[in-house]
């Protein structure tokens, strides 16, 4: 009896429910099955990207639609878990999406069925498949979907030890989800590596998890509050092996031919923020509404050598160029020398990344030159003194600037401006309105509303940022019981403040965004080529060319000193380093120049600091005077 105990934690299946991006195999499932396929050569492991199951159940545009809003998504679960508060859940869900035309008219109980349809249909597999032990990744948008297929696999099979961990759950409070969902019996706090790999050991030789607290990052009914605070993660990231899709892939390639697609590959070259501190026992630092990094101490990257590895080794092995690295951040000090490398892989990729906006015009071009076709960059304010509060890093003209850059280089930016932040004063917002004029002739940021997360720097100090009490979501509410939402801290927080009066502050902001929306939308649409404010260098002259909307397009002509100047302001200059630039000028003259391109919306300035806005006509193609210019 004992050996058949034993012997069932060699097979355990890793589990991925919705609602990630359908597009793209989970790294979390792909990076711990390598890591235990490489240290317990005897185990089985299985991954099970359920969420690819129920994107193909629903339809592929309806289940977009609900991934990209984080309460629709943890409705439709919520609804199943607690069907005695189905019609207060369908309630919320429609009035959610009364505003997207996929999901406006969708008939909510024909959804939760298909939702769980494919979700029991995968449950039994998992269950049929023998596992041991059945751990979950649960990750944001993953809380109400992995509740409900623990408690769907506790009814098939009670005998299995089930298992949370993700960023979801890795926090200091985490022990409290044991207490209140009881079909979880093990999380592991913070990296998931060491903890899965010590547990499985332990599983293994005494063949349940009783004492199993005793493993570093493993938490059980029996751990103490302090045992519950372990960390154990890699000192080093170089054990870690290339990730292994295969179980993803096997799952693609039952679809019917027609419903079958080129998946995005996820890599990552670090783990943690070189941006941010000390994880949340200690004074964190890094932007302060930020809780990605509580399931990390600290920060470690990879060698660029593995990364391309990987990359090389991925792209062979699936056969699609398409990949997306899933750092925070990119490496501050090794992003050039990767993508330099990468470049010469002789491969078309296609690359995402998130990006600071501190990243230099040359290395943005070297992303470019190896594949980068789309950034998100950490912009969320255009008024040096919100970023300030946000402890950001980084000024209103960085974020202009790699604005421009990314226009420059023909990389698309897909980045958010964050509204509400607490603490905001009507001077933010005004700086803000003014800053935007600046930035019409680039991508338009999209918007999103501050949320408080659990552990962040708001959340630790919540009287520096004007806020009076935190407590769970009301949305929270909507979906369990009462007992629950009072015994449990759940990742997403609300609380009592300055809310009323930043929305209301913040409304001028709103109307501005959609209108910089319209107007980007409608100008490309008239047909007209190139960026929206852009130069040709004549070499002794330039032509700068403003386009409008259903209007000529303004055109300027600088010449001599005056094209010199603009030249050297392609990147962000001080009146000193002008003036040392150009010291045979007048300052009278060089100021009325730079007051005047101001004026005509051709740069912009911010304490004393100036960037020509105008891009090259050619994007992709980064001009050697240029990057000379930006070089002195």
């Amino acid at each position: 009896m004992r050996s058949q105990s034993f012997n069932r934690f060699n097979h355990i299946s890793l589990v991925s429910t919705p609602w990630p991006l359908f597009k793209r195999p989970s790294i979390q499932l792909g990076s711990l099955k390598s890591f235990i396929n490489k240290e317990l050569k005897e185990t089985r492991v299985d991954t099970e990207h359920l969420y690819l199951d129920v994107a193909y159940g629903m339809g592929y545009d309806v289940y977009q639609a609900i991934s990209k809003r984080t309460w629709l998504a943890e409705s439709v679960y919520a609804a199943l878990l607690h069907p005695e508060r189905l019609d207060g859940i369908e309630r919320f869900f429609r009035k959610q999406a009364s505003r997207n035309h996929v999901l406006k008219s969708i008939d909510f109980g024909m959804l939760i069925r298909h939702a769980k349809n494919a979700m029991d249909t995968a449950i039994q597999q998992i269950c049929r498949h023998g596992s041991g032990l059945v751990g979950f990744s649960v990750c944001l948008c993953q809380l109400t979907s992995s509740l409900y297929a623990v408690r769907q696999i506790k009814k098939v099979s009670p005998d299995i030890i089930t298992l949370f961990g993700g960023s979801t759950i890795s926090n200091p409070f985490c022990r409290k989800y044991l207490d209140v969902f009881t079909d979880i019996d093990v999380i592991v706090h913070g990296e998931g590596e060491l903890p899965l790999l010590g547990l499985l050991q332990h599983l293994q030789k005494y063949g349940s998890i009783e004492n199993a607290h005793t493993v570093d990052g493993v938490v059980t009914r029996g751990s103490s509050d302090k045992e519950a605070h372990v960390f154990s993660q890699l000192p080093h990231l170089e054990r870690l092996t290339t990730p292994d899709y295969g179980d993803y892939f096997k799952t693609l390639d039952t679809f019917s031919p027609d419903k079958r697609f080129f998946p995005t590959l996820p890599v990552e070259s670090s783990r943690g923020c070189w941006w941010k501190g000390e994880p949340l026992e200690k004074q964190a630092e890094g932007c302060a509404f930020c809780n990605l990094n509580l399931q990390w101490c600290g920060y470690r990257q990879r060698a660029s050598d593995r990364v391309i590895h990987d990359i090389d080794v991925l792209t062979d092995r699936h056969q699609t160029l398409s990949m997306a690295f899933m750092d925070n951040v990119l490496p501050a000090n090794s992003s050039e020398e990767l993508f330099s490398v990468l470049g010469r892989l002789d491969k078309d990729l296609q690359i995402f990344s998130e990006i600071r906006a501190s990243t230099p015009l040359k290395t943005l071009g070297k992303m470019c030159s190896a594949g980068m076709t789309e950034v998100q960059v950490g912009i969320e304010a255009l008024c040096s003194n919100l970023l300030k509060k946000m402890n950001k890093g980084t000024t209103a003209i960085q974020n202009i600037a790699i604005m421009k850059n990314c226009e420059a280089v023909g990389v698309q930016n897909s980045s958010n401006l964050m509204l509400h932040f607490p603490g905001s004063t009507e001077a933010d917002v005004t700086e803000t309105i003014k800053n935007l004029a600046f930035a019409m002739p680039f991508k338009p940021l999209k918007p999103v509303n501050f949320w408080l997360g659990l552990g962040s720097p708001v959340w630790q100090n919540p009287t520096q940022y004007h806020i009076q009490s935190i407590s769970n979501h009301p949305h929270y509410r909507i979906f369990f019981p009462e007992w629950i939402t009072k015994n449990v801290q759940f990742s997403i927080q609300a609380y009592r403040g300055d809310l009323l009066r930043q929305r209301k502050l913040w409304k001028p902001v709103e109307k501005k965004l959609q209108a910089w929306d319209r107007f980007y939308t409608d100008l490309h649409r008239q047909g007209a080529k190139g960026p929206i404010l852009s130069y040709q260098d004549g070499g002794r002259f330039l032509i700068i060319r403003q386009r409008r909307l259903n209007m000529d397009p303004l055109q300027h002509r600088l010449t001599g000193t005056s094209r010199e100047i603009y030249l050297f302001c392609s990147s962000i200059r001080s009146i000193r380093r002008i003036k040392l630039r150009f010291p045979g000028l007048p300052e009278d003259k060089l100021m009325l120049f730079l007051k005047m391109m101001i004026g005509k919306g051709l740069m912009f300035e911010e304490k004393k600091r100036f960037l020509s806005l105008a891009t090259s006509v050619k994007p992709h193609v980064l001009n050697s005077k240029l990057l000379t210019a930006n070089c002195l």
